[in-house]
């Protein structure tokens, strides 16, 4: 038995959304070494200010001005900061009550270490260098020996050359462990082979296999080697080019039930006009360079698969 393959995956996309006049105000006002607040109904100040109160959902738009100070109310230290986090040496997470706030606000706190950071620490903003109207404005928080300075002051959120949109990207990376099953099926595509698992209990075969049977629950260990032709079941045609894909538009997605399969997969269908796609059509793999899946599928040429013969599989 092969060993589990591993592979280091990131997701990465930019996240862009339009900004509504409380969050405009706030994010316009760290950028000015302001912070805002709001105040809901019952005279709660919430900081970052939202835009509908959390316990009413009432729509609140009383915007106030708190202190750059304030006090922690909890923590975390971390000891091994990741890229793009706000500092890159050792420092702790902080929920910071500002004065004049009833809410906090998580940032990170500059200390020298763990033993310097507790909570009822008194703390103050230390605002970046280069400010464009993001929490990033504010660099971090560092330690204050001062008293609580600041009441809550209303605040008419005006501001020249308001921000009225927020660009963040959004990164996850991860390892991705296949098992038993996926090993072996990839393990097949590099050979160029398509290889599934059979149930022991319903006899059914899946493609790709998932190591068990989602309709028996049972382990599925047998292999089986459905295909390589298969036939059409549904089909999709896509008229959005997708970023970093070189493939031109329209063209056709389809559900394809390999020959001996349980289990319809899904593979992009070309050398056919996408208008020509149908329900029922046989295809056949076409492997391209040293790819390690089929680049698509093709017509065989086949009369069409009676409709019975994949019709549970839509």
């Amino acid at each position: 038995m092969p060993e589990n393959l591993t592979a280091p995956l990131v997701v990465e996309f930019p996240f862009t959304r339009s900004l509504g006049p409380v969050q405009s105000a706030f994010l316009t006002g760290l950028r000015e070494r302001v912070v805002l607040g709001v105040r809901a109904r019952d005279g709660r100040v919430l900081v970052p200010p939202a835009e509908y109160d959390p316990v009413t959902a009432d729509e609140i738009r009383d915007l106030v001005e708190v202190a750059a100070t304030g006090t922690v109310t909890t923590w975390a230290w971390n000891p091994a900061p990741r890229p793009h986090q706000p500092l890159t040496r050792p420092f702790a997470w902080v929920l910071v009550r500002l004065d004049g706030a009833d809410t906090a606000l998580l940032h990170a706190l500059d200390a020298p270490h763990a033993g310097a950071v507790r909570t009822g620490m008194r703390v103050r903003v230390r605002w970046a260098d280069r400010r464009e109207g993001a929490i990033t404005d504010i660099a971090c928080f560092e330690p204050y020996d001062g008293p609580v300075t600041h009441e809550a002051v209303p605040h008419n959120g005006a501001f020249p050359d308001p921000v009225t949109s927020l660009a963040a990207p959004a990164r996850l990376e991860y390892t991705y462990t296949a098992g038993r099953a996926q090993t072996r099926y990839l393990d097949g595509l590099a050979r160029r082979e398509v290889l599934g698992e059979r149930c022991p209990s319903c006899h059914k075969v899946y493609v790709p296999p998932r190591g068990a049977c989602p309709t028996c629950g049972v382990a599925t260990t047998e292999p089986a080697a459905p295909g390589p032709r298969g036939t059409v079941t549904t089909f999709c045609v896509v008229n959005i080019k997708a970023k970093g894909l070189d493939i031109d538009v329209p063209y056709v997605y389809a559900h394809i039930a390999l020959d001996g399969a349980d289990l319809a997969l899904h593979a992009r269908i070309g050398g056919i006009p996408y208008d020509q796609v149908r329900m029922g059509m046989r295809v056949e793999p076409v492997w391209t360079g040293d790819g390690r899946h089929p680049d698509h599928y093709r017509p065989t040429g086949e009369p069409d698969a009676d409709y019975d013969t994949y019709r549970r599989l839509l």
